[in-house]
């Protein structure tokens, strides 16, 4: 009894001393972002008085607006577009045979560990050539790509976890294999698929090299994150309080989505989207 109380007691400490590593860096940049404008503080320093003029500053110079509806844009083309393909996949992976299968994952295991910055060159000539350089498709595409394998993995793994005597008794009544995968599977598959888009969201969201190097010059299809990286860069909006309070606009939408779908995320795994 006293060995558990022990562990328990060490365990929340930890997860204390976690929360509190993870939550510093954040709460300071809040923080100097309700600051007042022109304030300079270093660390977890309370302001005197709050004010959102960093807000409006940050919001007005950067012009954020454009920025976040062409992420909003990018990251809800990924989520559907890899959504639509890996659910197709990773059902034909999971319940079918068919001649090079085996090659098949191995490529997407590949895909799936191979460090997407080595494909960023190529990426820019290839669709440069297809002048698709400095559009939203430039995002897109690629995002969708390098998604796939982990996607893919993803659904096929939860499709392997459903019982195959629900495939077999939707044939014996009839039922195409579309069907069974519409009717009976899809709906199994919210939890898992749910997980899936939230992530996929997140890392799209987030996303900085591939816009920094296949969308540098349209600022009409720039992605928050790139806007925030020319507005912090930028000399004239060298005010630390201005620059906090655009890094929380960006971010902000990423962590109301988190929030809003933690519940969400958790039953998806709970649920057998990760293992086997």
């Amino acid at each position: 009894m006293l060995t558990s109380r022990r562990q328990t007691v060490i365990g929340h400490a930890v997860l204390v001393v976690a929360a509190i590593a993870a939550l510093y860096p954040f709460l300071s940049v809040v923080l100097l972002a309700l600051s007042k404008p022109g304030t300079r503080q270093s660390g977890f320093t309370l302001p005197t008085s709050i004010s959102f003029a960093n807000f409006s500053h940050a919001w007005s110079r950067g012009l954020f607006s454009e920025a976040l509806v062409s992420s909003l844009i990018v990251a809800a083309a990924v989520v559907v577009g890899t959504i639509v393909l890996a659910v197709l996949a990773g059902y034909a992976f999971a319940a079918f045979p068919f001649p090079l299968k085996g090659v098949l994952l191995g490529l997407l295991l590949v895909g799936l560990v191979m460090p997407y910055e080595a494909t960023v060159i190529p990426l820019y000539y290839q669709l440069r050539a297809w002048h698709l350089t400095n559009t939203y498709w430039a995002l897109i595409l690629p995002q969708i790509g390098l998604s796939l394998p982990f996607a893919v993995f993803w659904m096929r793994t939860f499709f392997v976890s459903t019982p195959p005597a629900l495939r077999e008794a939707a044939s014996v009544d009839g039922a195409s294999r579309f069907r069974t995968l519409r009717s009976i599977l899809l709906p199994m598959a919210v939890p898992a698929i749910g997980t899936l888009a939230t992530l996929l969201f997140l890392f799209a969201w987030n996303e900085f090299l591939l816009a920094l190097v296949l969308v540098p010059d349209d600022r009409s299809v720039q992605t928050a994150p790139l806007a925030l990286s020319f507005f912090a860069g930028n000399r004239r909006n060298s005010d630390p309080g201005v620059t906090a309070a655009a890094a929380v606009i960006v971010a902000l939408p990423v962590l109301i989505s988190y929030i809003a779908l933690q519940r969400r995320m958790i039953s998806g795994m709970l649920a057998g989207a990760v293992k086997e």
